[in-house]
């Protein structure tokens, strides 16, 4: 009797780990969820990219450069759209998505040839191209907290190099 409440026990542990809430998601799918995302970075969807952001995020998503320092949804909108009027070439690539839980890593690369003041550098006509990480928190389908790592500093010594 004990070993059957035992594997009973055991069985309703295991389909309550396994229920969709709790379940992984499959890379696939945390790809399909942030694709939209960076789509909106690039500048060939300039005009689609806060439908775009909107599409990935949730309306109380943050997207945090730090621990502390985090922006809004709408002020995100902002910063992607005076980007990419200063790097009209500017595409963005998903390289690599990891998954652990509701964690979502992406290995990206960004390139672009700014056409306007970059960082206090003048423009140059000199490309430039960065990796970048990003670490999504997701709940149903959508990004509500993401920290992002990229060398925008290391992009500004390429489009300066003598």
């Amino acid at each position: 009797m004990k070993r059957i409440l035992a594997i009973g026990v055991f069985l309703a542990a295991s389909a309550l780990a396994l229920s969709p809430a709790q379940a992984e998601m499959s890379v696939e799918a945390a790809r399909a969820s942030v694709t939209p995302f960076y789509q909106a970075l690039n500048a060939a969807f300039a005009k689609d990219s806060p439908d775009l952001i909107r599409q990935a995020t949730a309306p109380d998503w943050v997207s945090c450069r730090g621990n502390d320092v985090c922006n809004s949804r709408d002020e995100v909108i902002a910063g992607v759209a005076a980007r990419q009027k200063s790097i009209p070439d500017l595409k963005w690539e998903i390289k690599e998505v990891l998954v652990s839980g509701n964690q979502v890593t992406v290995r990206g690369e960004a390139t672009g040839t700014p056409t306007a003041a970059f960082f206090g550098a003048a423009p140059t006509g000199r490309p430039f191209k960065i990796m970048s990480i990003d670490v999504h928190t997701m709940e149903d389908g959508k990004l509500v907290r993401s920290y992002h790592i990229e060398d925008w500093m290391g992009a500004v010594r390429q489009v300066s190099a003598n």
